[in-house]
Formats: structure tokens, C-alpha cells, sequence
């Protein structure tokens, strides 16, 4: 099992009620965010800390009391500082009703000819209230939860149409939407081959461009260079292997694409703070 594929597969929520609830904490074994994607739409706020997001290819930080509303198929991820953040991931087509007239709203949100704005100000009247709500019913989940929760989610739609929190027929130009398919291109390619040997040539051919070009792309998108990135996101791969298996560390290791047992350490003490073993020894903490 890889530690977060870049494109989620996995059910958010169940067949009935697609809607599912994340709280994160620093201990949490998926606290950093590798750059994913998924068919779901999410809304994500900062409880604590701050949190370094790249949104496609927007970089930002996020602060506490931030409140963010990412459409489906957004490559998103980053690294969070002493944060504390929540996530809603839910599908859509739950709030479609036939002959609703908010379903045609909402199936021109669908086919992306109305983009929500991805920062929302939770200062403004109605906004904050109804995501505490929401949050709130979705972590307690009391009987009568999915009532409430399409309820909430209805009426922050509401505020965000009644407020104009959003943009019609506006989309990312041709060189912008090419940048975020390359790049996730070389994404999965990474996820699927992590385990091998990744050289920047390799990273380079699948991008289509010359490895000097495709650097300075890739920290454009990323903040990293390519092969800080692939460490980066073996180490996270490691972690989950050493709190999810009984794997030796030298076996995670080599799992992870890594040939070198010094290396892997000093690499992983570099992103973790610490080394296998002591990782393993707090529990994977």
C-alpha cells in the first residue's frame, strides 16, 4: 500500500452517503500532504499552525482560520507548520435533486463553467458558522448526521451564491492547464516507479523536456527540485511502511528505492528529524 497516492483512489465516505471527515494533527501518519488529486470536491481549514498549500500551480499559505474550497480534480498538497487543519471530501452529485432548481446551479459547478473561489473569507456573515457546523456533525456523526451535513453544505452554497464567491466561464489558460498535466504526468510516474531506480533523465523524458528546463519546472510547481522531491516522497513511503509492517528497515528501504542503507538514513533523518529506528521506537510518531 503506498503511503498516498498522488491520484486517490480509495471511497470517501460510503456508496449511500459519499461524504468523509479528517482531523489532522502533526502525529497523524498522513499529516504531510503529497501533491494527490481526486474526483471529490474538499473544503479544508486551519485550526492551528500554518500550512504551505500549492493549489495546481498556485503556491500560498494557509493561516489559522483560513477556509479553502478545492474543485474536483485539483492537484493539491504541501507542508504544514505546528498545524492543525480539518478536511471535508465529498461528491457533488449527493446535493443533485431532479427538477431541484439548485441542480442547475450545481451541474454548471459540475462541468466546471462555474469555479467557486478557492479561498473563502470565513469572516463574512454566515460563512464560519455554517463550516463549524459542518465540521461539527461530520466528526460527531450523532443519527441524523447526513441530514445535517447535505443541510450545512446547501447553505454554504447558498452564502457562497448570495455573497458571488465565485467566477463564471473562467478557466486556466492553455499553457497553464499543459503545466498541471505535465506535471502530474510526472506525479504518477513517480508513484508508480518510487520503488525503482528514478534518474532526472527518466523524470525528464516523461515531462518531454531537456533536464535543465525540466528542473526549473519542476521547482516552479513544487518549491523542490525533482530528486528532492522523489526522496521526499520515498521517506514518506518508508514511514508507512515502518508503522504499518514488519518489515526491517533495511527491507523498507530497499522497498523504497533505496540502495544505500546510510543513505536512506541520513535522508530520512533529513525530512524526518530522526532515524528509522527512533521513528519506530515513538511509534511511528
Amino acid at each position: 500500500m503506498k503511503y498516498f497516492e498522488y491520484r486517490e483512489h480509495r471511497q470517501q465516505g460510503t456508496f449511500d452517503f459519499p461524504v468523509e471527515y479528517y482531523h489532522i494533527e502533526p502525529s497523524h501518519i498522513r499529516y504531510q500532504m503529497p501533491y494527490h488529486w481526486h474526483p471529490e470536491y474538499e473544503i479544508i481549514r486551519i485550526l492551528e499552525g500554518t500550512f504551505q498549500l500549492t493549489l495546481d500551480d498556485k503556491t500560498f499559505v494557509a493561516n489559522k482560520g483560513d477556509i479553502l474550497f478545492l474543485q474536483d480534480g485539483t492537484l493539491h498538497g504541501g507542508i504544514p507548520e505546528n498545524c492543525i487543519y480539518e478536511c471535508l471530501v465529498f461528491n457533488m452529485n449527493i446535493l443533485l435533486k431532479e427538477n431541484n432548481i439548485c441542480s442547475k446551479f450545481l451541474q454548471r459547478v459540475i462541468r466546471h463553467e462555474i469555479t467557486i473561489q478557492q479561498q473563502l473569507p470565513g469572516n463574512l456573515s454566515g460563512i464560519k458558522n455554517t463550516i463549524d457546523n459542518l465540521f461539527l456533525v461530520m466528526s460527531e456523526k450523532k443519527t441524523g448526521y447526513e441530514f445535517l451535513t447535505q443541510g450545512y453544505l446547501y447553505q454554504l452554497l447558498g452564502l457562497l451564491v448570495g455573497q458571488h464567491l465565485y467566477t463564471v466561464n473562467i478557466s486556466e489558460t492553455r499553457i497553464s492547464q499543459q503545466h498541471v498535466m505535465v506535471f502530474k504526468r510526472v506525479l504518477s510516474y513517480i508513484e508508480n516507479n518510487y520503488s525503482k531506480h528514478i534518474s532526472l533523465e527518466d523524470l525528464s523524458k516523461i515531462s518531454g523536456m531537456n533536464p535543465k528546463y525540466f528542473c526549473r519546472f519542476f521547482r516552479e510547481m513544487s518549491y523542490h527540485t525533482p530528486i528532492e522531491y522523489l526522496n521526499y516522497f520515498r521517506i514518506e513511503c518508508a514511514c508507512e511502511q515502518l508503522s504499518t509492517t514488519n518489515n526491517t528497515i533495511i527491507e523498507v528501504a530497499l522497498n523504497c528505492g533505496f540502495n544505500d542503507i546510510s543513505y536512506f538514513i541520513k535522508t530520512f533523518r533529513k525530512y524526518k528529524g530522526i532515524t528509522p529506528k527512533q521513528y519506530i521506537k515513538n511509534g511511528g510518531l
